[in-house]
């Protein structure tokens, strides 16, 4: 017999399906217990439901009030090593207190003050910056300054060294996602310290990278370069005005007759790796929606988990059996097989499109590479 304390607790119970409670299957139960066994009849409806139960629930943020916060802490916290950074990550009421948005994504505030610079590190965690609004700060991934500025999609796979400064008299406030759940969960991470300065040729405030002018050229891919590691996209920011313009055309060719949108009233684009046209990086799928004043999204659901931040305009979100009024910058979490849906009420007020834009992320690579992925109307 085992001489390890057992955590396991074994509870005979009479139910259908169940073998009939007797001393000797008492005696059973306490067998397994001592050996750290636990027996399938017992546990089948938690470990095989007939559908995904997420331990997430369906959960909003509203912008001004992270806002607030990040301003305030920006006031009192500072910027160095051992914090790194002055993120301020959400935390899904179910999943205890850690700092996780969904069991598989990590999303954040980021903030940095007037002059500041965020020091050099890395890690194996693949991760993105989306800019919901102001301009100023550069990231600096292996030594190339990237300009951030409003509705700018800038994804960074793991491994790259990478810091932030800040050029301007203004602070200014990011969404910041990462795979820290899943890297966490799987036990592969990995991070490391860089240097704790810039130097002055990385301080350089560039209209735009490096990795821009050799890759940022749509349907024109550079002879002299190779793609990134692991398939993750070599371009380090999507501008917006691209993003904007093509989102433009879409709903123009639907209201010509010509299609192109993915529903009625609804355009939607996906940030790919110019190289390869996948996802720009491995475990993260990022995508902008734009729905039209008065449309309404057809429900659906899908296996993993996103979150979504409102870019543009106002309306009303559906998740489950959640229903939230949303507006710019408000972020909010759709779990695993839950139903989702929009109905925009944007105008010219609030939106600088006219439209409901919604950027999301997603773990969507992981689903697919493991063959996980199921999609389907509610």
């Amino acid at each position: 017999m085992s001489t390890i304390r057992t955590p396991v607790r074994l509870q005979a119970v009479s139910a259908p399906d169940q073998p009939d409670v007797t001393p000797a299957l008492h005696e059973l139960y306490r067998g397994f217990e001592e050996e750290l066994l636990v027996p399938l009849w017992t546990e089948i409806g938690d470990l095989m439901p007939a559908h995904p139960r997420s331990r997430a629930v369906a959960h909003l943020w509203h912008w001004d009030n992270l806002l607030k916060l990040a301003a305030r802490a920006g006031e009192i916290v500072p910027v160095g090593r051992g914090g790194e950074r002055r993120a301020i990550a959400l935390a899904n009421p179910s999943l205890g207190g850690r700092p996780f948005a969904t069991p598989t994504l990590w999303a954040a505030i980021q903030y940095l003050m007037p002059g500041e610079d965020a020091p050099e590190h890395r890690h194996t965690q693949h991760a993105f910056r989306f800019v919901v609004e102001g301009s100023g700060v550069w990231t600096v991934v292996d030594g190339d300054p990237v300009p951030m500025n409003r509705g700018d999609f800038l994804p960074q796979a793991g491994w790259n060294w990478h810091a932030h400064h800040n050029a301007t008299t203004e602070p200014m406030a990011w969404l910041d996602g990462l795979d820290i759940p899943f890297q966490y969960v799987t036990e592969a991470q990995f991070f490391e310290f860089g240097r704790d300065e810039l130097s002055e040729a990385e301080r350089t405030t560039p209209e735009r990278s490096r990795s821009e002018r050799l890759w940022g050229h749509p349907g024109l891919r550079p002879l002299s370069a190779t793609p990134a590691p692991a398939g993750d996209s070599p371009l380090l920011a999507y501008k917006w005005e691209f993003t904007d313009a093509a989102l433009a055309d879409q709903l123009a060719l639907e209201a010509e007759g010509y299609g192109g949108t993915v529903e009625p009233g609804h355009a939607a684009v996906r940030f790919a790796n110019p190289a390869t046209g996948g996802d720009v990086l491995s475990t993260i799928r990022a995508e902008m929606h734009r729905v039209v004043r008065g449309a309404e999204t057809a429900p659906v659901r899908e296996t993993g988990s996103s979150v979504y931040q409102v870019f543009n305009g106002a309306g009303t979100v559906t998740v489950g059996e959640t229903t939230w009024s949303v507006t710019r910058g408000d972020l909010f979490v759709v779990p695993s097989w839950e139903p989702f849906s929009v109905r925009s009420e944007a105008g010219s007020a609030d939106s600088d499109s006219g439209a409901m834009d919604l950027f999301r992320f997603s773990d969507s690579p992981v689903f697919e590479a493991l063959r996980l992925d199921r999609r389907g109307n509610a």
